[in-house]
């Protein structure tokens, strides 16, 4: 039951707020639908959080569905809803790129001498 999922979510996360969104996935199989979209939305709404249908095998709405869960997070920081945290839990600012080393650079010999 989603609203039971919803709420053991809230539960674990307290006491930091978390955004939401619920995703309705395989809309390109409509005949296999087994949720209304109707239904769906208004779960949504009842839970308090917005609804987007995907597809990841024609990729109809995937990259949206993060843009909009980034764009939330993004406006309850700019009312001060949402905190910036250090530490492990919460939303952190800034951005450090992985590090990606081709094979060839991870078993090349070094040069260097530290002794």
């Amino acid at each position: 039951n989603v609203k039971d999922w919803l709420e053991e979510a809230k539960m674990h996360v307290q006491p930091f707020q978390i955004v939401f969104l619920l995703v309705g996935h395989k809309c390109d199989l409509a005949s296999q639908r087994q949720v209304s979209r109707e239904e769906a939305e208004r779960l949504s709404t009842d839970c308090g959080m917005k609804y987007i249908e995907t597809s990841a095998k024609d990729a109809t709405n995937v990259e949206e569905s993060f843009t909009i869960l980034t764009r939330d997070i993004y406006e309850l920081i700019k009312k001060g809803e949402i905190c910036i945290q250090d530490g492990w839990e919460g939303v952190k600012s800034g951005f450090v790129p992985n590090t990606v080393h081709s094979s060839e650079e991870a078993v090349k010999p070094r040069k260097e001498c530290f002794c």
